[in-house]
């Protein structure tokens, strides 16, 4: 590769990332400044899955920043995955340019997917490599291959303090050997715990807002088999009028049908004892 197109390469790469990252700033200013300051009215505010989306992606890119930027400062590398600002741009614009966006897990699958991909094949292929050429990796080497400076003393006493000396010297080289080899392997552990916290921390959020969206729902079907309890609540009262009013119908009419009855019995029973007497006059 021709050395002026790498370094003209190199120069854009790093460029679009710090580019992305004032890009995603403005983006977040601008939704901020429409968001109210509750937490509890955010939630239900039109912008909150465009604010959720724009922290996620500030959490990646603050990953990407603690994975790469530290050898980009010390000109070691550039920022090699330029896909990965291409889908950190496309996110950015998605969410610019719709009022209702999807879910934040949906949206950012695919930026996910192939930025932990970038930063575990940095770390474990190229990472090995950088360390190498930093400045201050080579002091074992010096340590090991040079000898200490004595000064020249006179008589027997001299050769004495030289063996000495590389007598204490070679523990002190291993065990500078060691403490190298258990900071790196340190190191790299510690870069995996940081991405494994970093996914975590994502994860619950992502949770945390599922669960937000389900108290929400579950709120509001409350609601609604609140209005539903009251509605049959009404017409069970409906229901009851409507039957107690039949039923003193029913009354009113069988107490009609009686009265004839009644009147009939008492002229039967005044006219018994004419009938009695006319009976006893033909005798």
């Amino acid at each position: 590769v021709c050395k002026r197109m790498d370094l003209v390469c190199q120069r854009m790469l790093n460029q679009g990332f710090l580019k992305v990252e004032r890009y995603h700033n403005l983006c977040q200013k601008q939704v901020k400044a429409q968001l109210p300051r509750r937490e509890s009215e955010r939630r239900n505010h039109s912008l909150a899955r465009h604010a959720d989306i724009l922290a996620a992606v500030e959490t990646r890119l603050s990953l990407l920043n603690m994975t790469f930027m530290k050898y980009v400062d010390s000109n070691l590398c550039c920022f090699i995955p330029g896909k990965v600002i291409d889908e950190i741009y496309r996110v950015l614009r998605y969410v610019n340019s719709t009022r209702a966006p999807q879910r934040a897990h949906e949206v950012l699958q695919e930026l996910r997917d192939i930025s932990s991909m970038a930063m575990e094949y940095f770390d474990e292929k190229i990472v090995p490599i950088l360390k190498r050429k930093m400045p201050g990796s080579d002091v074992s080497g010096r340590l090991i291959g040079t000898a200490p400076v004595v000064s020249e003393v006179p008589g027997p006493s001299a050769a004495l303090t030289t063996m000495q000396l590389f007598s204490k010297q070679s523990p002190s080289r291993q065990e500078v050997t060691k403490l190298q080899q258990q900071v790196k392997a340190n190191g790299t552990g510690l870069t995996a715990l940081k991405r494994e916290i970093s996914e975590l921390r994502l994860k619950v959020q992502e949770q945390q807002k599922q669960l937000q969206d389900q108290d929400q729902k579950l709120l509001e079907q409350t609601q609604i088999i609140g209005e539903q309890n009251a509605r049959l609540a009404e017409l069970e009262r409906k229901l009851r009028e409507v039957m107690e009013s039949t039923v003193g119908n029913s009354s009113g009419s069988g107490s009609n049908e009686q009265s004839p009855r009644k009147r009939r019995k008492a002229v039967d029973s005044t006219d018994c004892p004419r009938k009695s007497k006319r009976l006893r006059n033909r005798k």
